[in-house]
């Protein structure tokens, strides 16, 4: 099996054990109860419903075994590891096209386990993620994509200790 660290937030680990919990009770129970009732047809040989139930049954115990191992090679995120002026994993960066863009756009650094473009959730390992990286409040970086070069200028850096320092003057 991969023994590939996986980074993590503290929610990511979370919903890894909580997706663990749901396929080894709710989607193995489904899956045999499936078999089960394909196998009460009788020959097997050419039942497609026992195929398919024994197809998703393979799928699950597969992804119950990549998420064992992911959660087993778990690095979590510790906020207080970074300096609160640097983009990291973890932080949460506003950034602007230095090309003119008037539209800023916020991503938070996640690692490639909790990437989720959709919900701003940016990877560590993409390009962006990457160049982003150890860069400060008012850096640009510069990013290839398929339509050509990008260059984004750094905002703003938020982090959940700076968050949380402000709640505690409050």
């Amino acid at each position: 099996m991969n023994d590939k660290e996986t980074v993590l937030t503290k929610e990511g680990l979370q919903k890894l054990e909580e997706e663990l919990e749901d396929l080894k009770t709710v989607h193995r129970r489904e899956v045999n109860d499936r078999i089960r009732q394909a196998k009460e047809f009788g020959d097997i040989s050419e039942n497609a419903e026992y195929e398919d139930a024994k197809q998703e049954q393979a799928f699950v115990e597969g992804r119950i075994m990549k998420v064992e191992a992911m959660i087993r090679n778990a690095r979590i995120i510790d906020e207080f590891e970074f300096s609160t002026d640097e983009v990291h994993l973890g932080a949460t960066v506003k950034v602007k096209d230095a090309k003119g863009g008037s539209v800023a756009r916020e991503f938070t650094i996640v690692g490639s386990a909790e990437a989720d473009p959709s919900r701003s959730r940016l990877s560590n390992e993409s390009p962006l993620g990457k160049a982003l990286i150890g860069r400060k409040k008012g850096d640009s970086v510069e990013i290839s994509t398929p339509r050509g070069t990008a260059v984004y200028k750094i905002e703003a850096i938020n982090t959940n200790k700076k968050k949380a320092a402000a709640k505690k003057a409050s």
